[in-house]
């Protein structure tokens, strides 16, 4: 079948504490956003690349091909107010009637060509795979009035992107209008009534979020060295 990732890069994330967007500062002498655009290049050449950027940064993003030499193929399109907007936009670009496609947060660049591959065939398989990983610390739920309990954390994962699905089902599930409790792309698909199918993620593909995760970047590079 057909394959597209839509990386979306469409905030501005302020956590990180620098003057530019997040996915645009420089690990391993590069931009975040190409670490993350080559992952998917090389776990699969034929996957179609979408990225969807903030209007506003179509030039810069072209100065930075430029400036880096990043040559591989791929489109930008306009992202929205919100990821889900975004996320819309990205699928919407989609010309394909049917395939499979990735959505993906664009400052994951540890995603591993393995749990790209294992997403698609998932996907094909029962139309949808969500990357999750375990839980290493112990949970406790904390209610209203500060009293807190205990929870089981082996009844429990930590959600990652790529989330991946056949085509036509997730573009009719961002046909609804967006709610709050959208937190993320599986919670869209699930609002139609369909159960989404987990697969095992891995540990490194951490969102880059704050300066110490930078650091963290910085060391998962050295180690490819």
């Amino acid at each position: 079948m057909d394959k597209v990732a839509v990386l979306v890069a469409g905030g501005r994330g302020t956590r990180m504490g620098t003057s530019i967007s997040k996915q645009y500062i420089p690990i391993g002498g590069k931009p975040v956003l190409m670490h993350t655009l080559e992952a998917f290049g090389k776990a699969d050449p034929l996957i179609q690349l979408i990225l969807v950027l903030p209007k506003d940064d179509f030039d810069f993003w072209k100065d930075l091909c430029l400036q880096y030499d990043f040559t591989l193929t791929h489109q930008v399109v306009a992202g929205g107010a919100t990821r889900f907007q975004s996320v819309k936009n990205g699928l919407d670009s989609i010309t394909l009637s049917s395939g499979l496609v990735a959505i993906h947060d664009s400052v994951r660049p540890f995603v591993s060509g393995e749990v790209i591959r294992e997403s698609f065939a998932k996907a094909q398989e029962s139309g949808s795979a969500i990357a999750v990983i375990p839980l290493k610390d112990s949970l406790r739920e904390v209610a209203s009035d500060g009293v807190s309990q205990f929870r089981e954390r082996h009844r429990f994962r930590l959600v990652q992107t790529p989330q991946t699905f056949r085509l036509e089902k997730i573009k009719r599930a961002f046909e609804t209008p967006e709610r709050g409790e959208f937190t993320d792309d599986a919670t869209v698909y699930e609002f139609q009534g369909w159960q989404v199918t987990l697969i095992e993620g891995n540990m490194e593909n951490i969102k880059l979020t704050t300066p110490e995760d930078l650091e963290f970047a910085e060391f998962l590079l050295s180690r490819k060295k």
